[in-house]
């Protein structure tokens, strides 16, 4: 047997607990905390959650509820007022009751009175707050339990971005220079609504839109500016910094049967990806009370886990590409542009008047506009025209992932599957498998039907395009235990052959499909699968997207050989289109595809500058499907155009790299460029008071393409999206699970978890993901004990 390890412990006194409870910590930094009752579980989970993300969460809260302006100035103000317009602002009563447990509002009164509980732990112990509040002068607040679920504005929802770009490409050109930006599968043409102009709809309209949902950003500036300012920091800026691309995130997730084990358990698998930062996004946490233990991942701000397992069954999801969104544009009355025709007549919007607190300023005066269908979030005086978004996140119950909060609890399938009845938004699949060795997909969520128009363009918000209910639970797809001995998603466009798209829409823009063919190809092989095997798949490096590629320039003549064309073609021929760090083939492909071809094929096939940017940044399969089968967009003799841009961006790609990487080939590397790097979100202020906030550069492999998915701006080639927390369970046999989260559990610069875990992340290894008690205390290496006041 192994020694177990000598531990730190404290023990605090705290008011709101029932009974003691503990939180012991292993070497990797994740929690493992038991208590007596659930509610004394989740207000230990609360409690410990600010422990050790407390500037995080607490960040993320006034950013959701309009409440950076109180501490941050003017700057933040317009923030402020376009995320109220993403609140929940309907009835509580039937919000708690729509999350498929009873005892839901229970447990956020108790995870929010365990935050309070550490909040004022701050208060009498000031050294125990993170640095970031003593470096902009700020302080945590306490919660309220309907923060948790009010807030809608981070929710991975979709498409009424893609329909404003949309509409404003087929202004400019047609639907087939559409499917470069986004294809669609099943495909399907784009419905423009009788008198709804598509070029009376700019860009522009998305600013609050994207301002609502855009993440919180620091600059000198901004934390400077005066009221009179407050209006120039409403814009999102075009790097993706401050809004996540939905196009360039993804996720993978599997289940494989016994069947197809070597232990002839099953294996879950799963790794979202999403944009990274510094603390991540994710939060490993084992939750213990009788009758209850599970351990895996969520987001700190929310009680429970949306991905892990508990001592009867595994789960792990993704994102499903439904469409839950719509874009209406409203005529308004002449005279009176708070009234819209709607019905045959018109209807008033609803106005709110809110205070918005104002640091170092009187409190400001937000009027916040809706209409029946959503939020207003433009409006053109001139043209007597109001935008509003509709969402599925505005029903109740749909507050992003807390309806795992019932799925989490469940022991066996058909439990797991009403749990999943009433799951709102996002949109996912679910994969599944339990001790009794069944494995299962099935998809969730609130999914709007539309009659007789399929959701691609903005509509008219006259009552002529209206939502009839949502897709019943029972009427969505499902496999269990399939032939194929696995079940496995990437984003993908996942429905069944047979589907009736006309009959139950679910939505037509999906990820591409190279992840999910390959980890398919991979699971569907002959031979055994393991654990190792999974964490393998979920560190694969192989691009389908340079094997076609590849493919196209094996036919190109060299020219003369020896120049930059001939090189690149040299580099490329015989390579095994795997994306690894240290490669010199890999780093070419990349700077040729996403930043010489790619360009220059969306330059050749859009009719004029304008357009081509709306396409930016492309979509991979209907890029590809463009150079694999040229058409007579690239001109009177649309192979060899094809091929000339082939050639012409190849060259150029070399030239690149020989700027960036020096001029002997054999010393480039794919890792010398692409590196992960998770930055902080106060690094830009330059702070001498706060330095090493952020972790990186981690020099690394892959691409957006592969299913170790590292998508990365075009800037510098820095990644900026991936799976930042992996799980591969065992099913049954749970020590033997592994896991990582990168860069590390803690959000506290100064835990020495903030960072630990950065190191195997950037090499593709895993650490254990212990479960049972002894494992557990083996490996403990703080203990902190909590006991109730009195």
């Amino acid at each position: 047997m192994q020694e177990r390890r000598s531990t730190q412990g404290e023990t605090l006194v705290l008011e709101g607990l029932a009974a003691p409870a503990e939180i012991a910590i292993d070497r990797w930094g994740v929690p493992h905390i038991r208590a007596c009752s659930l509610a004394d579980l989740f207000f230990a989970q609360g409690f410990n959650a600010a422990r050790d993300r407390l500037w995080q969460i607490d960040l993320w809260r006034k950013r959701g509820l309009g409440l950076l302006a109180a501490d941050f100035g003017p700057g933040f103000l317009m923030q402020d007022k376009a995320a109220r317009l993403f609140l929940y602002r309907g009835d509580m009563v039937a919000e708690w009751a729509a999350y498929g447990c009873e005892d839901m509002r229970a447990i956020c009164e108790a995870f929010t009175c365990g935050i309070n509980a550490y909040v004022g732990l701050t208060e009498r112990e000031p050294q125990r707050l993170p640095p970031e509040f003593a470096l902009l002068g700020t302080r945590p607040s306490r919660w309220m339990p309907e923060d948790v679920v009010r807030i809608r504005s981070h929710g991975q929802t979709r498409n009424a971005i893609s329909e404003v770009l949309r509409a404003n490409v087929l202004a400019r050109a047609d639907a087939a220079t559409d499917l470069l930006r986004a294809n669609l599968d099943p495909p399907a043409e784009p419905m423009a609504a009788p008198g709804l102009g598509l070029d009376a709809l700019p860009v522009e309209v998305l600013d609050l839109f994207r301002l609502a949902t855009a993440g919180v950003t620091f600059a000198k500036e901004r934390l400077s500016a005066s009221l009179a300012d407050a209006a120039r920091w409403s814009k999102v800026n075009e790097l993706g910094e401050v809004v996540e691309d939905l196009a360039a995130t993804g996720s993978n997730n599997w289940a494989i049967h016994g069947s197809r084990t070597d232990s002839g358990r099953p294996i879950v698998a799963n790794d979202p990806h999403r944009l990274h930062a510094v603390p991540s996004l994710r939060y490993l946490v084992h939750l213990t009370a009788p009758g209850f233990d599970a351990i895996g991942a969520g987001e700190p701000a929310v009680p429970g886990i949306s991905l892990g397992h508990n001592d009867k069954v595994a789960f792990g999801l993704t994102i499903f590409c439904a469409d839950q969104e719509d874009v209406y544009v409203y005529e308004t009355q002449e005279g009176s542009p708070g009234r819209y025709r709607h019905a045959g007549g018109f209807e008033a919007m609803r106005i709110v008047e809110e205070e918005v607190p104002v640091k170092g300023s009187p409190a400001h005066k937000a009027v916040l506009k809706f209409t029946r269908h959503g939020p207003v979030i433009h409006e053109d005086a001139a043209r007597r025209q109001a935008i509003a978004v509709r969402g599925a996140w505005a029903a109740p119950g749909t507050a992003p992932y807390l309806a795992s909060l019932a799925a989490m609890r469940a022991g066996n399938l058909a439990d797991f599957r009403k749990a999943l009845s009433v799951w709102g938004a996002p949109s996912i699949n679910m994969v599944y498998g339990d001790v009794e060795g069944n494995i299962a997909w099935m998809p969730a969520g609130k999914m709007p039907r539309r009659r007789g128009w399929n959701g691609l363009l903005p509509v008219p918000g006259d009552g002529s395009h209206e939502w009839d209910g949502f897709v019943a639970p029972e009427d969505l797809p499902w496999r269990i235990n399939p032939k194929e001995g696995f079940v496995a998603t990437a984003n993908q466009m996942n429905l069944p052959e047979d589907w009736p798209h006309a009959q139950v829409p679910i939505g037509h823009e999906w990820s591409e499909r190279s992840r999910a063919t390959r980890i398919h190809d991979v699971l569907g092989a002959a031979g055994p699968q393991s654990v190792a095997s999974s964490c393998a798949l979920q560190t694969d490096m192989l691009s389908l997207p340079a094997q076609r590629l590849t493919r196209l320039s094996a036919g190109l003549d060299e020219g003369e050989g020896d120049g930059d064309l001939g090189l690149g073609l040299k580099l490329l021929r015989g390579w095994d289109c795997t994306l690894l760090a240290e490669s010199a083939p890999a780093a070419l492909f990349e700077v040729w595809w996403m930043r010489h071809l790619r360009l220059r094929l969306l330059a050749q096939l859009a009719p004029d500058a304008e357009a081509a940017r709306l396409l930016l940044p492309g979509d991979i399969d209907g890029m590809l499907a463009a150079l694999e089968a040229p058409d007579g967009r690239f001109g009177p003799d649309p192979a060899k155009r094809r091929d000339a841009l082939l050639r012409e961006s190849l060259a150029a790609a070399v030239a690149e790299c020989r700027q960036r990487l020096g001029a002997d080939p054999a010393q480039w590397r794919w890792g010398a460029l692409h590196h992960g790097y998770f930055e902080h979100a106060l690094t830009r202020l330059e702070a001498p008071s706060a330095p090493g906030l952020d972790v990186g550069p981690l020099p690394k492999g892959g691409s957006g393409s592969t299913p170790m998915h590292t998508g990365y701006r075009q800037s510098d080639l820095r990644i900026t999206h991936g799976a930042s927390v992996r799980l591969v369970m065992d099913v049954g046999e749970w020590d033997n699970s592994l896991c990582i989260n990168a860069p590390g559990q803690s959000g506290d610069p100064h835990s020495p978890h903030y960072d630990d875990l950065a190191a195997a992340w950037s090499r593709g290894r895993y650490v254990p993901m212990l479960y049972g008690r002894d494992s557990v205390d083996r490996e403990t290496v703080a203990r902190i004990s909590l006991v109730p006041k009195g």
